[in-house]
């Protein structure tokens, strides 16, 4: 046993040695903000502000609760600085937990305990997010542990282990909120082997108390409830939207299929036949969402996994199996309840089990299971080196901007390491629809949610550009990939296989430019340079939105003329009162008693020739709707001189 188990931790180390010098990626720099403010305020690292996708939200509302936060701020505070090495060789420790509760609950379930542990540590998230200072390899590390210390705990009914239990229970329900996941999944243990056990029934309940106690703690101490918060944003970006849950099942089903390699998994878990004919005709209903072998094949093993299992938990008479079983369909249950982005790396916590399963299954062919491990670890160890490239590029692109970020302002169109490595320099995140400054840099992703803004009447200097490569076919995102990896929004594949640019990264001086038309229709190729502020972009190829206050530039006629603007107030828009100002002049009023069509048309402006005139336009209310982060007024069609 302690050679098989240092073979296993010498695996994890060698692994995440590879990738030591990770560049920051995803949502690290979400955590490494809480773990910023965390230095003022250690009890409170989610109370504070920051940019999201270009709009201000509130911390409170993250979907994690505290404890990553806190291990990032402890690193900070000890090193005081972020490096890229240190922080991943700390992260390191949680993989090595994860992976040494795998290999204890391994010798518990399963004959060949090496081969499952080398399948949960082969998975693709468990390599590649691993790599990474988000909290689901720490969320996974305890959740393993927990699981591991119960199992121990009522077997020998043990009270020792069961504290133990308890004590990795509070960080598990402090890494994530799917840790209540816990509840029935130990549940199940107990009532199928040491029912009449009270204490151990008061343990299981550790992690939804503890999740409590934060809950009031932090409603008691900053005004909100983090869980409220967290559901407002729900609903304001539409992140539980039908369609959304949609595509996160397909996702999850998907990545369910990849826990272990493919076809050790078709083996595992072909038997009886009837199962293997019902996910094939899943697999047929795949084939016309996406006709990608990538797609069809891993949702239909996933389809054979979740099957399997529901067939193993009603009809097997071992009891272990049974528990895996119930593990595997308790998360994946809570799974397509608690998310909506479809990640692979939300199904961590599946991967032990289904470990275990497939070393059971397949107990007389330890050849294979080896060889299809292998075989995992080599694809998860090339998609890690996909993702370190990516991630590397713009780690890459930020340092050959570093004298630009000194010597002007920069404004930042993007998320993930991107904005990270360009917010240390001294970069600014740019917030939705703000006008930036002659003189000033925007730096901006294809691929990183750029959102639009506006260049006050200026005019993008290209000077510098990227684009991001992989020395692999392989991505797990990209501008043409319909990878599901990270996100169902981008696809439903567990990966992409392509050649293409990953992502262009880009870099641009606004320069002042003169406004050249005089009239300006919102679909002209000219609108981009003569809008400043507070309208959106063009939509339906002929009209845009507005916000509350609209500032446009507009050249001035030869002589005076009078201003025309043709506006559209839809039936569900609450405004009725628009008000037009020309440079600072109120220039024309109105109220509206109907929504529809209307034109407002003043008396001649007089103007200096071959000078800018500002347009101001003011509306008395706006509106939002869900999964639209846009405050709505009116929409334009054509403003100008006629």
């Amino acid at each position: 046993m302690p050679r098989q188990f240092l073979l296993i931790l010498t695996l994890v180390v060698g692994i995440r040695l590879a990738f030591l010098n990770q560049a920051i990626q995803g949502d690290d720099v979400n955590y490494l903000t809480a773990a910023e403010h965390a230095q003022i305020d250690p009890l409170h690292p989610t109370e504070v502000r920051y940019v999201f996708h270009g709009d201000l939200v509130d911390m409170r509302g993250h979907p994690h609760p505290p404890l990553n936060a806190w291990i990032l701020a402890g690193l900070l505070a000890g090193l005081r600085d972020i490096k890229e090495i240190p922080y991943h060789a700390a992260y390191a420790v949680f993989s090595l937990m994860a992976a040494g509760a795998a290999f204890m609950l391994a010798r518990r379930f399963s004959s060949q305990p090496l081969l499952a542990t080398l399948l949960f540590v082969a998975t693709p998230a468990f390599v590649i997010n691993g790599n990474s200072l988000e909290a689901d390899i720490p969320f996974l590390a305890f959740w393993m542990t927990a699981v591991a210390l119960f199992v121990s705990a009522v077997d020998r009914k043990s009270a020792r282990f069961l504290t133990f239990t308890a004590l990795a229970l509070v960080p598990a329900a402090l890494a994530a909120y799917q840790s209540v996941l816990l509840v029935p999944v130990l549940g199940l243990y107990l009532w199928v082997k040491e029912r009449s056990w009270r204490p151990a029934w008061l343990v299981i309940g550790v992690a939804p108390l503890t999740l409590v106690i934060w809950q009031l703690w932090e409603r008691i101490s900053s005004g909100a409830l983090p869980a409220t918060v967290l559901a407002g944003y729900f609903q304001a970006y539409g992140f539980q939207s039908l369609m959304a849950k949609l595509r996160n099942a397909g996702a999850l089903t998907v990545h369910t299929g990849w826990l272990v390699f493919p076809l050790l998994a078709v083996f595992a878990f072909r038997k009886p036949v009837r199962l293997l004919w019902l996910s094939l005709t899943a697999a047929v209903a795949g084939f016309f969402i996406d006709a990608n072998p990538l797609f069809w094949a891993s949702f239909f093993i996933g389809v054979l996994v979740i099957v399997w299992c529901l067939h193993s938990l009603k009809t097997t008479p071992e009891v272990d199996a049974r528990f895996l079983a119930g593990w595997v369909l308790i998360f994946f249950a809570g799974a397509l309840v608690f998310f909506f982005a479809g990640s692979a790396r939300y199904l961590l916590p599946m991967v032990a089990p289904v470990a275990m399963l497939t070393t059971r299954n397949l107990s007389s062919s330890p050849r294979w299971l080896l060889a299809g491990g292998l075989v995992q670890l080599v694809i998860s160890l090339s998609l890690a080196i996909v993702n370190y490239q990516h991630w590397d590029g713009y780690r890459d692109f930020a340092a050959s901007l570093a004298q630009d970020v000194e010597n002007r302002r920069v404004w930042i169109n993007g998320e993930w390491g991107l904005r990270y490595y360009l917010e240390a320099r001294g970069g600014l995140p740019l917030m939705r629809n703000q006008p930036v400054r002659p003189g000033d840099m925007v730096v901006w992703s294809d691929l990183a949610y750029p959102i639009p803004f506006s260049t006050g009447g200026g005019a993008l200097v290209p000077v510098a550009e990227r684009e991001i490569r992989s020395s692999l076919p392989l991505c797990l995102v990209g501008l043409k990939a319909r990878s599901g990896y990270s996100t169902a929004s981008l696809g439903l594949r567990p990966f992409d296989i392509c050649r293409d640019t990953l992502d262009r990264v880009h870099a641009a001086l606004v320069v002042e430019r003169k406004p050249v038309l005089s009239y300006l229709p919102m679909n002209a190729p000219e609108a981009g340079q003569q809008i400043v502020s507070g309208v959106y972009e063009l939509e339906n190829k002929q009209w845009r939105w507005m916000a509350d206050r609209a500032v446009i530039l507009l050249k001035a006629p030869e002589k005076p003329a009078p201003l025309e603007l043709v506006l559209y107030i839809p039936d569900h828009a609450p405004a009725r009162h628009v008000s037009v100002w020309v440079d600072d002049r109120l220039v024309a009023t109105r109220n509206f008693s109907s929504t529809g069509p209307h034109t407002i048309t003043t008396t001649p402006v007089l103007s200096t020739p071959d000078a800018s005139v500002r347009v101001t336009i003011w509306v008395d209310r706006t509106f939002s709707v869900a999964g639209d982060q846009r405050s709505l007024g009116i929409v334009l069609n054509a403003v100008g001189f006629k």
